[in-house]
């Protein structure tokens, strides 16, 4: 961007100003943002961008202006962008940039860096590929191999054969995993037929990835993740509300369970206290099995059969509700040694409070890894939502445990 030394050097603090701009707003709002900037900046400012938002703002921008964007651009720009817009989100297609320093077999060091010192002006070029005459790779030269070979040596006698390559259709998770422990600053990207057509940049897979794992956290509340920070408030109203609607209905199944058991919560005014220990523990039980089911989830790690990780969090929920419900038990018979509820025995009240926070704890923990597992099931994104209803599955189960066992054991 700053070869020309006839440019202003406003003019690149001026887009790199915009570039942040654009980062902090989703697909539309960086679109809308866009909408009366010089075409040339915003070609600037795209280019600028992750490949895989840059798929996303290209998408968002409205049919007229996205072609004289294109037109804009640079040929191999133009039909890289297009290209990637065939393959779907999350996979290596998206995060395509083209691949420019591609030579054939037979061509000399000498005859390549005379290639390289034009490309260079126009490209950031780490390696050189080479490909035979139907573009399929066969091999990849660093810059150290041409320094120390011969100017008439030929590409082939001193490139990588079969080298690491990624596949368009990978999905982003398995190519990071994949590229792990490679730490190369680009790969070449095949189809498959092994044809070369892009390359991906190490940080730009893993900050696609980052992006999408920021977001988790935000979709497990039903905050979508075209929502950020200077997102105007009525979008975001948009966004969240219908969420706090579905949470208000599943609120209700919770204090439909307490108005069932209204006279018991009458008669031992001390369940009403606790009630709120038992929600908050199973909630955070449900919450963690949820996490890492999650993470699993979009790490790639969930393989076989999920019967026993949900016996795990089974176990886990077991293990976690006897000790903090034999602190809770111990809470509620001091506190009715305190305060006398009723006619129930303390002890009794406190046995109740141990059996209920081991049954809720043990639901929580399962809710929690079945609802994504469900919801992966069904074709949906297993982190949308899934706070919502873990919650509701943990405070039914605290409470309906909790007062339901009282009912029994005090009549």
């Amino acid at each position: 961007m700053n070869s020309d030394p006839t440019r202003d050097p406003s003019r690149d603090e001026q887009v790199h100003k915009l570039f942040g701009e654009v980062m902090t707003r989703s697909a539309p709002e960086a679109a809308a943002l866009l909408a009366d900037i010089p075409i040339q900046s915003v070609e600037e400012v795209v280019a600028l961008l992750n490949p895989a938002l840059r798929q996303d703002l290209l998408a968002a921008l409205p049919r007229e202006r996205r072609e004289l964007l294109l037109a804009t651009a640079s040929t191999e720009d133009r039909r890289q962008w297009t290209h990637n817009e065939t393959f779907a989100d999350h996979t290596v297609g998206r995060l395509m940039e083209p691949a420019l320093a591609v030579f054939e077999p037979q061509t000399t060091i000498a005859q390549a860096v005379q290639r390289l010192h034009l490309l260079t002006a126009r490209a950031f070029i780490t390696y050189v590929f080479v490909a035979e005459e139907s573009e399929r790779l066969c091999g990849v030269v660093a810059m150290r191999e041409m320094l120390l070979g011969r100017p008439d040596q030929p590409l082939s006698e001193i490139m990588i054969r079969e080298p690491f390559v990624l596949r368009a259709e990978q999905d982003l998770v398995e190519a990071m995993k994949a590229t792990l422990m490679r730490h190369f600053p680009v790969y070449p990207v095949v189809d498959a037929e092994h044809r070369l057509i892009g390359v991906v940049r190490g940080q730009m897979l893993f900050e696609a990835q980052a992006f999408e794992l920021s977001s988790q956290a935000g979709s497990m509340v039903g905050v979508e993740k075209e929502e950020r920070l200077y997102t105007h408030w009525s979008r975001s109203l948009r966004f969240r509300h219908p969420w706090l609607q579905l949470n208000l209905i599943t609120a209700f199944c919770a204090a439909a369970v307490v108005g069932y058991f209204e006279d018991t919560v009458a008669r031992f005014v001390a369940l009403a206290v606790f009630q709120p220990v038992l929600a908050g523990q199973s909630g955070n039980t449900g919450c963690q099995a949820l996490a890492v089911m999650l993470r699993g989830i979009t790490l790639g790690e969930l393989r076989g059969s999920v019967t026993p990780l949900v016996l795990k969090e089974a176990w886990l929920g077991l293990c976690n509700g006897t000790l903090v419900g034999l602190t809770s038990g111990l809470g509620m018979v001091g506190y009715t040694m305190w305060k006398p509820s009723g006619d129930a025995s303390p002890w009794m009240l406190g046995a109740i409070t141990l059996v209920a926070m081991m049954g809720s704890c043990v639901i929580s923990g399962v809710a929690g890894a079945l609802v994504p597992l469900a919801m992966k099931r069904l074709g949906a994104d297993p982190a949308t939502a899934s706070g919502i209803f873990v919650t509701t599955a943990t405070d039914v189960a605290s409470m309906g445990t909790f007062l339901g066992l009282a009912t029994i054991m005090l009549r």
